[in-house]
């Protein structure tokens, strides 16, 4: 699931960039309030954090602007004031939810889950490929009812596969989206983690759903054709 972290304290950008990927995030961070804004309207995204705090457009300013062009994109807040009116102003604004610096991670993710539950609603939190289903909040995958145990990583490139069902995903978008990089000297890994994939998702099943498109990547669909 993909995070827009909008927050201008360099330390706590990168902390909150570290945990969320370790609880199986896409995140990105921005530190100027305009360009969160443009970000949250250019881009697809599960939910934004956003500090109230912000360089270059006040948080308020860019909650609403995100709500006139995003309505349904969840928006938790984060706000190092104590005062009750801010915060009654930043939900009233269109937030889902707020927390108050400084905070424990545990409970801000456990926040960010719930505002992404309340606006995904099954159909866009639960992705599904003929009988392989993906729960994309709770992370558990299934195939036929039968519960599939995946690493991070294997979960984040099935993920990845299951967004673009039925559409050819070459090598290098894997290593973009998945990995996070940005060059090709890593594409033997995407093979491998594949590898690992197809002997969990389709060892033992009459129809495997991830295919070799040659000479382009890979593609995840049913065999005959419906996604």
């Amino acid at each position: 699931m993909r995070i827009l972290v909008a927050e201008d304290d360099a330390p706590l950008a990168e902390f909150l960039n570290q945990r969320l990927q370790q609880e199986q995030f896409a995140v990105q961070v921005v530190s100027d309030g305009r360009e969160a804004q443009r970000l949250a309207t250019e881009q697809a995204y599960d939910a934004v954090l956003l500090d109230l705090a912000l360089p270059g457009a006040p948080g308020l300013e860019v909650l609403r602007g995100i709500r006139s062009s995003n309505p349904d994109l969840p928006v938790l807040i984060v706000t190092g004031s104590t005062l009750v009116e801010e915060r009654v102003r930043g939900l009233d604004a269109g937030a889902d939810d707020y927390l108050a610096k400084p905070f424990a991670f545990a409970e801000l993710a456990a926040r960010l889950r719930a505002v992404i539950r309340r606006g995904n609603r099954p159909a866009r939190s639960v992705l599904k490929v003929a009988d392989l289903e993906l729960d994309r909040v709770t992370h558990v995958v299934r195939r036929a009812g039968r519960a599939i145990d995946l690493s991070p990583k294997e979960f984040a490139l099935l993920e990845f596969l299951m967004r673009n069902a039925g559409q050819s995903v070459s090598r290098n978008a894997i290593i973009e989206q998945v990995w996070k990089l940005k060059f090709d000297t890593m594409t033997n890994v995407v093979d491998v983690y594949i590898n690992y994939l197809r002997r969990k998702i389709d060892s033992g099943f009459d129809r495997p759903l991830i295919r070799t498109i040659r000479g382009v990547g890979y593609q995840i669909s049913d065999v005959n054709g419906a996604v």
